[in-house]
């Protein structure tokens, strides 16, 4: 469980402190209604490959990371998958349908 603003802003029991969406420490300016906005949350850890390579599972290149995590560490991954795919389409529909309107 985890306890946090909503904004990215967690708090880190083990250190007893504020952090931020990339776990750099922050610090809270005391607010009179912080404690009306902390939610708590149940994360779930995802196992991530390092190098993006499903096929290699050696234990060093498997990481655990929490969802928010694994889809920021794969969003270039994700980006290239998706220019590929688009571009695939775009190519097959000129090749039988002719250029797009």
């Amino acid at each position: 469980m985890v306890y946090h603003l909503g904004d990215g802003r967690w708090w880190d029991a083990d250190a007893g402190r504020w952090g931020d969406g990339w776990g750099r420490r922050i610090r809270i300016v005391a607010e009179a209604d912080i404690l009306r906005r902390v939610r708590r949350t149940r994360v779930v850890l995802a196992a991530a490959h390092r190098d993006h390579d499903t096929s290699n599972n050696a234990d060093a290149n498997l990481a655990a990371f929490c969802q928010r995590c694994h889809m920021i560490h794969d969003r270039p991954e994700h980006q290239r998958r998706r220019w590929r795919t688009l571009f695939r389409r775009k190519a097959l529909g000129d090749l039988f349908g002719g250029p797009y309107a």
